[in-house]
């Protein structure tokens, strides 16, 4: 009967040495920097390195393009504000022109007839 257990504890042994084994090989390929986990987690690393660059400069053009809109917006607040008075200054003007006199023109003599007399 010992004889039976100590036999059945060895093949339990071996068996969990060699399950050990199978497990230790696929950790090896899924930390693999190449093919497994290593080498997404790598490339993820390198690509949130360059969306960091990008946003960073995303970032600079839009605070750049904020200025430039802000005095954009300054100047044209500024043209309405004249075009408002020039408006407010238009409905002060008479809306038909006064009636004046012409004078009645002359016709004109040719140059040529003044130097003769």
């Amino acid at each position: 009967m010992e004889m039976i257990a100590d036999i059945l504890l060895v093949a339990g042994a071996l068996g969990a040495g060699f399950y050990c084994f199978i497990l230790a090989r696929r950790l090896t390929k899924f930390t693999d920097l190449e093919n497994g986990v290593g080498g997404a987690v790598a490339v993820l690393s390198a690509q949130v390195d360059d969306l960091t660059r990008t946003l960073t400069a995303a970032q600079d053009s839009a605070g750049s393009s904020t200025k430039s809109l802000e005095e954009l917006t300054e100047r044209a607040e500024d043209v309405a504000r004249r075009l408002e008075l020039m408006v407010a200054s238009m409905h002060d003007l008479p809306s038909k022109p006064a009636a004046q006199p012409q004078a009645k023109a002359e016709p004109a003599e040719p140059v040529f007839l003044r130097s003769r007399n």
